[in-house]
C-alpha cells in the first residue's frame, strides 16, 4: 500500500484532519499550508504541525517544496486528502493552479488517477464554491463535506469528528470502527 498525502488547509474544521492523521499514523504525509496552520493552532489548542508530526508517526512535508514526494507522479502515492478543504484551494484545483506542494499534489492525483478527496467546510456554499466542487466531481475527485451524521446519537464532539472521519477512511478503503453502521433495523 502506498501513503496518503493529507492536507490540512485554511478552512475551519482542523480537528477532521488532526483526527485522520492520528488514525493515518505513519501512513501519512502531512502538508499544512499556511493559513492550516494558524487554524489548527487557533482550534486545536495551539497545536502545530510538528508536534502533530510527533504524536502520529506521520512525516510532514513543506507546503513551498513543490519538489517533495508528495508531488510526484511516480510516487507510491494511493491518494491525496485535502481535510479541511478551504474555498480558495478547491477554486485552485478547479483551475487547474498547482502553485504549492497541497495544490500540485492533488492536481497530480488528478492526472496520475488517484484517489483525490476534498473535505469542504464552509456554511453556506457560494455559488462559485458550488460550480467549483461539481467541475472537481466530474472528473472524478470525492467530494465530502464536513456535514456529520446524527443518527448514531452522538454524544461528544469527538463523535462528530469521528463520523466524517470514518467517511473518509471509507473512500481511502482503510478498516475503521469509529461509528456503527447503518443496518436498516435501528427503526425497527
Amino acid at each position: 500500500m502506498g501513503e496518503i498525502v493529507l492536507v490540512i488547509s485554511g478552512a475551519s474544521g482542523a480537528a477532521y484532519g488532526v483526527r485522520l492523521a492520528e488514525i493515518l499514523g505513519e501512513e501519512a504525509r502531512l502538508v499544512v499550508t499556511d493559513s492550516g496552520r494558524l487554524t489548527m493552532a487557533h482550534e486545536c489548542e495551539g497545536l502545530t504541525p510538528e508536534e502533530l508530526v510527533q504524536r502520529t508517526g506521520s512525516i510532514l512535508e513543506d507546503n513551498d517544496d513543490i519538489a517533495a514526494k508528495s508531488a510526484s507522479g511516480s510516487a507510491a502515492i494511493d491518494a491525496v486528502v485535502i481535510c479541511p478543504c478551504s474555498g480558495s484551494t478547491i477554486g485552485k484545483l478547479a483551475s487547474g493552479i498547482g502553485d504549492n506542494l497541497a495544490t500540485r499534489s492533488a492536481i497530480v492525483a488528478m492526472k496520475e488517477r488517484r484517489k483525490l478527496i476534498i473535505v469542504p467546510r464552509e456554511a453556506p456554499y457560494a455559488t462559485v464554491h458550488l460550480e467549483n466542487m461539481a467541475k472537481l466531481s466530474n472528473w472524478g475527485t470525492i467530494v465530502i463535506p464536513a456535514s456529520p451524521g446524527f443518527y448514531n446519537i452522538p454524544k461528544t464532539m469527538e463523535d462528530l469528528i469521528d463520523f466524517v472521519v470514518a467517511r473518509i477512511l471509507d473512500h481511502l478503503d482503510r478498516e475503521n470502527e469509529l461509528t456503527k453502521r447503518w443496518t436498516g433495523d435501528e427503526l425497527r
